[in-house]
């Protein structure tokens, strides 16, 4: 990711944050309708789910600037969504669901620039989390 890219997502999560809730439950809604077999995956409160979510979600984004000072948590939450039932294939469906969340939230603020940004930290994060759960990251 290039330093505007960063600057670009901790921005537009900035106009996120104060609606957190609503993100978290559009993005589970987004998740279960276009990919309804994750749906298993969540057991217990969804509301509390969604806040553990956004938490995440805001330590990454706060972390862009120094990738390294948050991998060691990136890799411990990948090995963990592994005991959950992840697999590989799902992080694609995650991603479109929070592009997706992330247009109707931001509406004309989520303009190609903030698009590219936010796909380049989340190809980033994901492939470090697959790569952390299924044992190439400790290889390289």
């Amino acid at each position: 990711m290039t330093p505007r890219q960063v600057g670009e997502v901790q921005a537009s999560f900035a106009r996120v944050a104060p609606i957190a809730e609503q993100a978290a439950a559009l993005f589970y809604g987004r998740l279960f309708e276009t990919a309804p077999e994750t749906q298993v995956l969540f057991r217990g409160d969804m509301t509390l789910q969604g806040q553990k979510l956004m938490a995440a979600i805001a330590t990454v984004v706060a972390g862009l600037g120094d990738i390294a000072a948050v991998t060691p948590a990136i890799r411990d939450l990948a090995r963990r969504h592994v005991a959950y039932g992840v697999r590989p294939e799902h992080y694609a469906l995650v991603g479109a669901a929070l592009l997706w969340t992330l247009e109707q939230g931001l509406g004309d603020g989520f303009t190609p620039e903030v698009r590219d940004a936010w796909a380049a930290a989340y190809a980033a994060l994901s492939g470090m989390m697959i790569a952390a759960a299924y044992g190439a990251a400790d290889r390289g």
